[in-house]
């Protein structure tokens, strides 16, 4: 019995020693990567990289821009050229005649759809003669075309305000030869813009 008594004792103690003495276990960490000197410069050229990107796709949006623009001003001056031109053709007429012929109705209704679509032009009118014919006469011919031009114009809806005449009779030939080709160049009306035709607008 006393054998068997300290048998368990043995036992008993021996479970307490283990349970108490013994070494706790220590749950499994993982170390925590650190970045080598290799890793840390990939990465620092990679976002310089970025950053240099950004700023080369920045630079060409706003040259994009710039070249948007500038063909945009450039445009712009050629319409305004364009309607200018339009705007100052000329228009002629038969010998010792101040009738608008109708082909040259056509250029004038051009010229109404330019001053509709640009209000403040104003312009000047030049009614002009071949050689024939007495100074006298010719400044009277060369007023009454030019008179003839702007009435077509006003009877068209364009306020007589916005349009001056004057008489060059036959003291500006365009064409200074003495037969009928310069004579039929000289019998004409010329417009000018006088103000409001910096910036014409395509009606």
């Amino acid at each position: 019995m006393k054998r068997l008594l300290l048998v368990v004792l043995a036992g008993v103690v021996a479970a307490t020693v283990v349970a108490c003495g013994g070494k706790k276990a220590q749950p499994a960490t993982t170390p925590t990567p650190q970045p080598n000197a290799d890793s840390l410069a990939a990465a620092d050229k990679a976002r310089k990289d970025s950053m240099d990107e950004a700023d080369r796709a920045r630079e060409e949006a706003e040259r994009l821009a710039q070249q948007r623009t500038a063909d945009s001003l450039a445009a712009l001056g050629h319409t305004s050229e364009a309607v200018r031109a339009m705007l100052s053709a000329m228009i002629h007429f038969d010998y010792d005649k101040s009738n608008i012929r109708s082909g040259d109705a056509s250029v004038l209704d051009q010229k109404i759809a330019i001053l509709q679509a640009n209000p403040d032009a104003r312009i000047r009118v030049s009614g002009h003669c071949d050689e024939r014919g007495s100074d006298e006469y010719n400044l009277a011919l060369g007023n009454r075309r030019a008179t003839a031009s702007k009435q077509y114009l006003v009877s068209h809806g364009i306020d007589a305000g916005r349009i001056e005449t004057i008489s060059y009779g036959e003291e500006r030939p365009l064409d200074p030869g003495h037969n009928e080709d310069a004579w039929a160049k000289n019998r004409r009306a010329e417009f000018d813009v006088v103000s409001g035709g910096d910036a014409l607008k395509q009606p």
